[in-house]
């Protein structure tokens, strides 16, 4: 079994809160990771666990054993019942662990109900750091959901279809989306085609025959629902004009080239957006990493009116990384040149231009080096 770099900090919530919830996408990996840790364990969405946890219910919130409820969100009277259980012993920590997606009905019941009283952990698909350095195409052609191909390369990209069918015409729709499944369908087709680009809600909307409110008030709903992550403009002192709309990414590039029909590495590598693919994925598994480590970041990118770009501005512990990413073995002096003017416009503390070089070098302040490399000199310093 494949070890979650996130179970050690949720590990460490449940020594420190009552409870905890583990968010993350369906088939991410959270039922998996629960029962790894050990406990009673309840799906929400089996009427028969239902009934099993009503009638264990005074036995078991006072026990020592962990009380793990799959998919809370199918069962909201199940939150007032929790915060009664914690309250009535507010120092016995370690005692539920809630799994579901993010939905407007979960957070509104978190926030109502467990605010003060339970900790937040985010489950990603699978990531760089938990398989291997040689791995990594792999992982950014098939993405990372466990039964999405990385694994068994067979399922894709019948897998992903088959999911984002079902978030289309099942989650979405029960977590409040009102657009009709097909329409859902055309918005992610494409956001697909402009994966990494500054967001128009407009021109999407044109397509649609949709309001660019209306398109944006759907996004909200995919980026609730782990699809799409908005990166926002940098907004610190580069005493230049700045870009101000945010950019989308897929948070999975497996479901992204799905949607694209990419059909192998060959492929994906002939098409001309493949660098915006490479980026995205750079870009992605940095957060993700970050998150599983329960490092506290704010991230951004930096576009300015007379060209000049950085891919991430990552704002960690006190200090600004400039990542810029590029889809070669080897970068050229005048692409680093240019990520170390860029950075110096925002006071980056280093400059790192992250491709797929065999070579890391590393200088004053700048770092040409490939994922796997970065991804550890990142751990060495925010850890």
């Amino acid at each position: 079994m494949i070890h979650r770099i996130a179970e050690h900090l949720v590990r460490q919530r449940l020594e420190d809160y009552p409870a905890v919830a583990i968010l993350g996408p369906r088939q991410s990996g959270k039922t998996t990771l629960a029962k790894a840790i050990g406990g009673k364990y309840f799906d929400l969405e089996d009427p028969s666990d239902r009934v099993g946890l009503d009638l264990q219910w005074a036995t078991l919130t006072p026990g020592a054993d962990l009380v793990i409820l799959d998919e809370a969100q199918a069962l909201p009277e199940v939150f007032p019942r929790l915060r009664s259980a914690i309250d009535k012993d507010r120092h016995h920590n370690g005692r539920f662990l809630l799994l579901g997606s993010v939905s407007p009905a979960l957070m509104r019941q978190v926030s109502e109900s467990l605010a003060g009283r339970l900790a937040l952990v985010e489950l990603t698909p699978l990531v760089l750091e938990e398989l291997s350095p040689d791995r990594m195409d792999d992982l950014w052609l098939y993405g990372g959901y466990p039964l999405g191909g990385i694994l068994e390369f067979r399922r894709y990209p019948v897998w992903q279809g088959d999911y984002l069918s079902l978030l289309a015409q099942r989650d979405l729709p029960a977590w409040g989306l009102p657009a009709a499944p097909q329409v859902t369908a055309r918005l992610i087709q494409m956001l697909a085609a402009v994966d990494g680009q500054v967001w128009n809600a407009s021109q999407i909307g044109q397509s649609l025959a949709l309001s660019y409110q209306t398109v944006n008030s759907y996004v909200d709903y995919l980026v609730g629902s782990f699809l799409i992550r908005r990166l926002d403009p940098f907004h610190g002192n580069a005493r230049k004009r700045l870009a101000k709309r945010p950019k989308v990414y897929w948070r999975d590039s497996g479901l992204m080239h799905a949607v694209m029909q990419v059909r192998d590495m060959g492929h994906l590598l002939g098409l001309p957006w493949v660098g915006a693919s490479w980026e995205c994925f750079v870009i992605e598994q940095i957060l993700a990493h970050l998150g599983a480590w329960g490092v506290a970041y704010r991230a951004s990118y930096l576009r300015t009116s007379d060209g000049y770009e950085i891919d991430l501005v990552l704002e960690v512990g006190g200090r600004t990384w400039a990542v810029e990413t590029k889809l070669t073995a080897s970068p050229s002096i005048g692409d680093i040149a240019r990520a170390r003017k860029a950075a110096a416009l925002i006071g980056a503390d280093l400059c790192a231009v992250v491709s797929r070089t065999s070579e890391p070098v590393e200088g004053e302040g700048t770092l040409s080096t490939n994922l796997p490399a970065f991804l550890k000199t990142l751990a060495g310093r925010v850890g």
